[in-house]
């Protein structure tokens, strides 16, 4: 099932018309500059070079813009979780290396990561099932971690333990990252 998302999203991405990649690139661009409120529409198009209406087309919201810019960061994340993905230690090692990249991945470019997590919890109905395909990815990429192996589509699906383990790892890492963005942490 989580092969099938990645395989999905890969596929979108690839066919992420040139428009639609420019208009996420400059919400990125923007995201950074100054955060969550400096994603506006208007500027994005305009900094996109793309009409209001074409903007509109593709994107129905600020949040639904940094949910793709999200997708587009964590199959980044994906792609360089992979290459560093070791047999060596134990399962907390793996694990524990892995929320690190994961963090300093989301975290290298913070006025980004900061909007992204405000968009991702706006709790937008319209955005959960794209919220918990990257949740799906995170399991993946968690169970990995702990076996230590890459999970093969032929390969058994993720366990009931595995997923709890996943999901708990997850809500702690978010409340952190929560934590960090409002400067708690």
């Amino acid at each position: 099932y989580e092969g099938r998302i990645n395989v999905t999203k890969e596929l979108m991405m690839e066919e992420m018309e040139e428009r639609t990649r420019r208009i996420v690139a400059t919400a990125v661009e923007l995201a950074e500059e100054g955060g969550f409120e400096a994603v506006r529409m208007r500027d994005v198009a305009a900094h996109a070079g793309v009409a209001l209406g074409t903007f509109y087309k593709r994107f129905r919201s600020k949040e639904d813009l940094l949910v793709a810019a999200l997708e587009l960061e964590s199959g980044q994340l994906g792609k360089r979780l992979r290459k560093k993905l070791t047999k060596e230690g134990t399962s907390l090692d793996r694990v524990t290396a892995f929320f690190e990249v994961a963090t300093k991945g989301l975290t290298r470019k913070p006025n980004l990561a900061k909007a992204i997590l405000r968009a991702v919890a706006s709790g937008d109905p319209e955005l959960s099932q794209r919220v918990a395909n990257f949740h799906s990815e995170m399991t993946q990429n968690i169970t990995e971690a702990l076996r230590g192996a890459p999970i093969d589509e032929d390969e058994s699906e993720v366990s009931e333990l595995e997923e709890s383990v996943s999901f708990l790892l997850q809500q702690v890492w978010f409340a952190s990252l929560a934590g960090w963005s409002s400067g708690l942490h």
